[in-house]
């Protein structure tokens, strides 16, 4: 396996391969559902609502991490209402077109499942939001001042919108969605339950001990256990006796170079670059992802919000800096100029946020 193969194993983003595979592992219903408790109960009384009312549901807006559930959500909302579902995403609506296309052809009650909304190209945007309030459209034909626009009726829908840069989005299309939920990370418990389940439907023999050590490892997020899962299973069916336990796991798991914290190759490369050949920082996100033979994109997307979290980073107006806390993971002895990164606050309150300055995050490893 080469080192990029490796990446992958642990990446929240998916591929085409990935996704048909964990599309028969995604929950069908709001009460399969595991984790996000407090978006589920929100979720279920909007949907309840709109049902008792005969009506279609407000629109609504998913944001958070890869990997955390976004799709599987737009998926449930269609199945607790019983109605068909289109799936699109921004990247693919490039004009006005486009989006009138797809709009004029859905059915009532329909959902319509856009995937990184933040991505819709401005005039789509701009027809999206009297579509979202009236349930219409103008489509404009001709050119220049011979121009018509045409009032065009669509079915009553609901707009589920996906996004993992909810800062992004206008102000005016936010504001358009009837809820708003973002999804948090998931606990190791919760992630112990979402592998024993996954091994049930994949058939493969698992240990709750086993069970354990992948979770601890899955960074928080659903994608990346399930594709531990497998990778493990491989090694346990190929050096082992075809059962996943914890030995199985920590051997198959240090082979694809994931740590006991999660950490794989390419946090490691982004980590002991920022540490051993910039000092600690600052540095900016292009030299550092120069240093590590990475796109800058794979680096800000893939590693950096992990290692950020972990309060082994810190964002600052001049760049990204080693907090003391990355010195010591490396094993190495912490400068006095590190020092005075301010240490991470402490506390689940401030789990997964970061203040106005761009400072550390409380660390996962005290």
């Amino acid at each position: 396996m080469t080192g990029r193969q490796a990446d992958r194993v642990v990446s929240a983003l998916a591929d085409s391969d990935d996704r048909v595979v964990e599309s028969a592992l995604r929950p069908r219903q709001l009460s399969e559902l595991i984790g996000q408790n407090r978006v589920r109960e929100q979720l279920a009384l909007v949907l309840e609502g709109a049902l008792r009312r005969g009506r279609v549901p407000d629109h609504v807006l998913l944001s958070g991490p890869p990997g955390l559930g976004k799709t599987t959500l737009a998926m449930i909302i269609a199945a607790e209402l019983g109605a068909p579902l289109r799936i699109t995403s921004g990247p693919a609506i490039e004009r006005s077109g486009d989006l009138a296309a797809i709009l004029s052809t859905l059915s009532e009650g329909e959902v319509l499942f856009i995937d990184e909304i933040h991505r819709v190209a401005r005039p789509a945007e701009e027809m999206l939001y009297l579509a979202m309030e009236d349930f219409r459209v103008d489509v404009v034909i001709g050119k220049g001042p011979g121009a018509t626009a045409i009032p065009l009726d669509i079915a009553p829908f609901t707009l589920v919108g996906a996004t993992t840069r909810a800062g992004l989005l206008p102000a005016a299309l936010r504001d358009r969605f009837g809820f708003t939920a973002h999804l948090d990370f998931y606990e190791p418990a919760e992630l112990g339950v979402i592998v024993r389940r996954s091994a049930g439907l994949l058939g493969v023999p698992l240990k709750d001990d086993g069970a354990d050590e992948i979770a601890v490892r899955s960074r928080g997020t659903p994608r990346i256990a399930n594709r531990l899962l497998r990778r493990v299973r491989d090694y346990a069916e190929v050096r082992g006796d075809g059962v996943v336990t914890r030995d199985c796991a920590r051997a198959a798991l240090e082979l694809y170079e994931v740590d006991e914290n999660g950490l794989d190759r390419l946090d490691m490369a982004v980590l002991g670059a920022l540490v051993r050949r910039f000092g600690g920082g600052p540095v900016g996100l292009s030299t550092l992802s120069v240093a590590v033979g990475e796109e800058a994109e794979t680096v800000e997307v893939v590693a950096e919000p992990f290692l950020v979290r972990a309060g082994l980073m810190a964002r600052t107006p001049r760049g990204r800096v080693a907090t003391p806390a990355a010195w010591q993971y490396l094993g190495l002895p912490v400068p006095p100029q590190a020092l005075l990164t301010r240490q991470p606050r402490s506390g689940p309150e401030w789990a997964g946020q970061e203040d106005a300055a761009g400072e550390a995050e409380p660390t996962l490893f005290d």
